[in-house]
């Protein structure tokens, strides 16, 4: 499905579900690639520059209530994703990619096919087309981080604050995206390094560290 799609060495992605531990996960990726003494550019998706943050709000603000004036149509939360993703990629990422700069990402196209095809049940044929259309690439090296639908939500709750419209979902909407993740690694496996998020967090890190150590020395 993706090996039609060029590969570039020099962007790392982090995917996962609510509550794997993204933000732990992207710092140590980060001291990881400075370690190493790579310039690099960290950002995020739905966002990273100021037009695509403002879609990044309307999407995870949007309603999605039954007696809402207007509900958000999942559809349309695609094309708010991607046209946020047009802008970054053209404004961010392939510009510091062509400066010779690592890019680290948190969430990049795997997110969408998880989360608005296997969780919203859009079609993935048109997903695979707009990554093709806008994107055209796929990351180096995507680190998944897996964790139980049930342990994630739970660290959700626990850290509370207000949930956004994603947070909000069922679990069975969860667990479709979960099983979204997953068929993107086994399609893709080389692509992939799994992180058992499950585990306590020193090992978590650990696991972190030794899949991007691992893969600098294969791109070195």
């Amino acid at each position: 499905m993706n090996d039609v799609l060029p590969r570039r060495a020099r962007l790392i992605t982090l995917e996962g579900g609510e509550g794997a531990g993204k933000s732990t996960a992207l710092a140590t990726v980060r001291d990881c690639l400075q370690a190493d003494g790579a310039n690099l550019v960290v950002s995020r998706e739905p966002g990273g520059t100021p037009l695509a943050e403002q879609l990044r709000a309307m999407v995870l603000h949007a309603s999605r209530q039954d007696d809402a004036d207007e509900r958000l149509h999942p559809s349309a939360e695609l094309l708010m994703v991607f046209a946020a993703r047009a802008q970054h990629v053209a404004e961010v990422i392939e510009p510091a990619l062509a400066r010779g700069d690592w890019v680290l990402c948190d969430r990049f196209t795997d997110s969408s096919f998880a989360y608005q095809g296997a969780g919203r049940g859009l079609d993935m044929a048109w997903l695979a087309d707009l990554e093709r259309r806008v994107v055209g690439f796929l990351p180096g090296l995507t680190l998944w981080l897996d964790v139980p639908v049930a342990l994630g939500r739970a660290r959700v709750q626990r850290r509370g604050g207000v949930p956004d419209a994603i947070e909000r979902e069922q679990d069975d909407f969860f667990e479709r995206v979960h099983g979204g993740f997953a068929a993107r690694m086994a399609a893709d496996p080389q692509r992939f390094a799994r992180i058992d998020a499950s585990l306590p967090l020193a090992q978590m890190v650990e696991q972190v560290q030794r899949a991007v150590t691992s893969y600098l020395q294969q791109v070195a």
